[in-house]
């Protein structure tokens, strides 16, 4: 993924907006959503990220049925 499709993706999967945390999911195969998903995981659990990011994370969980 190029760098700006690679930012668009993040910045939709962060968006707190459940359509477009699920639309930019949808193209994952299962092995990349699990990455993501363990990611954001760590994001919304592990100290160093901004309450902002932790709580898009959470949400971005909840949109996909993992949180």
């Amino acid at each position: 993924m190029e760098t700006d499709g690679l930012e668009t993706f993040w910045s939709d999967l962060l968006s707190a907006d459940p359509a477009r945390i699920r639309s930019a999911a949808s193209g994952l195969s299962p092995d990349e959503r699990q990455a993501v998903v363990d990611h954001l995981r760590r994001m919304a659990a592990e100290p160093g990220w901004s309450d902002g990011q932790r709580r898009n994370a959470r949400a971005a969980l909840h949109a996909l049925g993992e949180g």
